[in-house]
């Protein structure tokens, strides 16, 4: 038999084969670090995102640590960067795929404080690039105005004393700086605001008549005050209280009262607003939008929206320490179908408000607001597929510290956000459908931290549809069921409490999309009401198929979820009862108020030291181990809504 020599094809073939395809696979699967960028900073929070190619198989990571800069100090460690890619997004016409690349935040910062921070990115397969990144980065400071300004008076029509010099007739004329311009020369602007102009209106009603275009406030039939001027940082253009008494522009019932569209760097506060549909025309989509706005320390009443911008350019709004007032029901709360049920007279208006706020773009700030009566209280908009442009994504969005009453939908939407949407520490008792929204996300992390949720009969804790990628909730009360019907990948759940209510659902509904995602250390009380199902955990399977399970042993045993979850029931609070579950679609539920509710753990229960330690989220922990929900035991009260308010007192009535 003739011996077979290997030809010079062949002898390729084996070249290839033994040494190339495995140089292939191994670039695959190892990571190579790609384009680095840190998002707009807030007042407390950082964030930051980080392409990679490769990583095929999903087991890089990124190890973060924070210090101020400078200090020489030791390196604190952050939470790990969310790993991030390929999660499909699809509803209302959008088809977006997430990119490859990590996310996340460092949070609860100093204010106006540089720090130095170190990223790592580590893989069992190799980094093939740059493994360590340091950035020095500042958290912003508040804006205040500016010492030098100029000061302009502005009086109302009732004030018989002595004025201050320069005084205007108006608002408009102030900011203008021209006087004696009714009428037809209500457009005159002869000194106009400069930057670090400061412009005090001093107490009383300011209310024009529409319908007399002569009339001294120059808003002749649409009622609005156009606001076109550019600040700068150091010299924000200020509108204030002057202090000598409540100042309170009545809308009178107009659309828009303040347009701010075209404005840089302006600061409202000490104001009142009342009787219009729609008070800070903020910013629409594809148009036009303000920048650096703040809003602080003003109060809204009987309003249809309170703030609002739209335009994926706008940045940096401080929006805090305000009430907000809407119009919907004070007294029951409804849900989407109360025209069907007839509870609602037709004829009457479905929704008498939308938001109390509503923003898109990236870096703003959303805390300390006091909110009620409205269909949404807070949200990112529904913008749809994120601009392509970095500097036009939703990203670094806080939303804290704020008291959320009686809303007919939704407490928080973070519908639309990209990357970096903190929702922490806000209180919403009463909501009709759901308690907080993600329909959708685009990739994330969509932080849910330190959240309480009471009485949300009709939906659940969590709105979840068009796949919500990178949500993560951790230490969260939720008195209400997370039972979202839709399926979500990359998602991670730890150290929350979630209390059925008795009503016709399941308690946990986890329809994970990928088996990367993470449901840990969570305490579930199942419901027990008549029309309860039998089954009461919910569980989306490796290979799609729905399982339930009527045991928390059982569901953990299938799925790998939940090793180290238990059961609880009322009893872990010190003095807490579950609401009264409205079982009937539509029905109204009764209303409950956050000052008789006692959402503090009883220190002998069993959600006492039953978490897992989450660095920069739970450092601080107290007894052997984190507890579980929002309130750790022996930890400072956290204050909800406008600081300032008695919060032993109702701010709605």
């Amino acid at each position: 038999m003739n011996e077979l020599k290997p030809t010079k094809m062949t002898r390729c073939f084996f070249l290839v084969f033994f040494f190339i395809l495995p140089h292939l696979a191994r670039t695959q699967n190892n990571v190579q670090p790609g384009e680095f960028i840190t998002e707009p900073p807030t007042l407390e929070n950082l964030g930051f995102e980080w392409y990679i190619d490769g990583d095929d198989n999903r087991n890089a990571t990124v190890k973060v640590e924070y210090r101020i800069a400078g200090s020489g100090g030791e390196w604190q460690q952050g939470m790990p960067l969310l790993r991030i890619g390929d999660e499909h997004i699809g509803r209302a016409g959008i088809d977006y795929t997430t990119p490859h690349m990590f996310a996340g935040s460092i949070l609860d910062l100093s204010i106006g404080t540089e720090y130095e921070a170190r990223f790592t990115m580590e893989d069992p397969d190799g980094v093939d690039g740059e493994a360590v990144k340091v950035v020095n980065v500042s958290t912003r400071a508040e804006p205040k105005a500016y010492r030098e300004g100029r000061v302009r008076h502005v009086y109302s029509q009732y004030y018989e004393g002595e004025k201050e010099e320069p005084h205007y007739p108006g608002l408009v004329s102030a900011y203008n700086g021209s006087k004696d311009t009714k009428g037809d020369w209500y457009v005159v602007s002869e000194d106009k605001v400069q930057p670090g102009d400061i412009i005090k209106i001093h107490g009383g009603l300011y209310q024009a008549d529409l319908m007399n275009y002569p009339n001294w406030h120059n808003v002749p039939f649409d009622g609005t005050y156009w606001f076109t001027a550019k600040g700068t940082a150091e010299r924000p253009i200020v509108i204030e209280a002057a202090g000598d008494g409540e100042v309170i522009f009545d809308g009178q019932g107009a659309a828009n009262l303040f347009n701010v569209m075209a404005t840089d760097h302006h600061i409202f506060q000490g104001l009142t607003f009342r009787n219009v549909d729609r008070v800070f025309d903020a910013g629409r989509k594809h148009l036009a939008g303000a920048s650096n706005l703040t809003i602080r320390n003003c109060r809204f009443e009987d309003v249809g929206e309170g703030i609002r911008t739209e335009y994926a350019g706008s940045k940096n709004f401080l929006i805090q320490d305000n009430v907000i007032i809407g119009r919907d029901d004070r007294f029951r709360l409804y849900g989407w179908a109360a025209h069907r049920e007839g509870l609602i007279p037709y004829g009457t208006h479905l929704m008498d408000s939308y938001y109390g706020i509503k923003v898109y773009g990236s870096g703003h700030v959303i805390a300390y607001n006091s909110i009620a009566y409205f269909h949404d209280a807070i949200g990112v908009s529904t913008y749809g597929t994120p601009e392509e442009e970095q500097e036009l994504k939703a990203v670094s969005i806080d939303i804290y510290n704020n008291d959320l009453h009686l809303q007919v939908d939704d407490f928080v939407e973070a519908d639309g956000g990209v990357h970096n949407i903190r929702v922490m520490r806000n209180r919403g008792v009463n909501a009709a459908e759901n308690g907080i929204s993600a329909q959708p996300v685009f990739g994330g992390p969509a932080y849910y931290i330190r959240n309480i949720l009471y009485n949300i009969p009709l939906g659940g804790a969590l709105k979840i549809h068009g796949g919500v990628p990178g949500l993560t909730a951790y230490h969260n009360t939720f008195i209400a069921e997370n039972n979202a019907g839709a399926r979500y990948p990359n998602s991670n759940f730890r150290n929350n409490l979630i209390l059925g209510t008795d009503g016709p659902t399941v308690v946990s509904s986890l329809r994970f999309l990928t088996d990367y995602s993470v449901a840990d250390y969570n305490g579930y009380r199942p419901n027990q009401g008549p029309d309860s199902p039998e089954n009461q955990f919910r569980w989306l399977t490796t290979e799609g198929e729905e399982a339930e399970f009527k045991t928390l042993k059982e569901f953990s045993k299938a799925s790998g979820l939940e090793k180290h979850g238990i059961l609880v029931d009322y009893d872990v609070f010190e003095d807490l009862q579950k609401p009264v579950h409205a079982l009937k679609y539509g029905l109204p539920s009764p209303v409950y108020h956050a000052v008789d509710l006692n959402f503090k753990l009883n220190p002998k229960g069993k959600a006492v030291d039953a978490g897992v330690v989450i660095p920069n989220v739970n450092d601080e922990f107290n007894g052997k181990a984190p507890d579980l929900g929002a309130l750790e035991v022996g930890s400072p009260a956290v204050i909800y809504g406008a600081r300032g308010l008695d919060p032993d007192q109702e701010f709605y009535r």
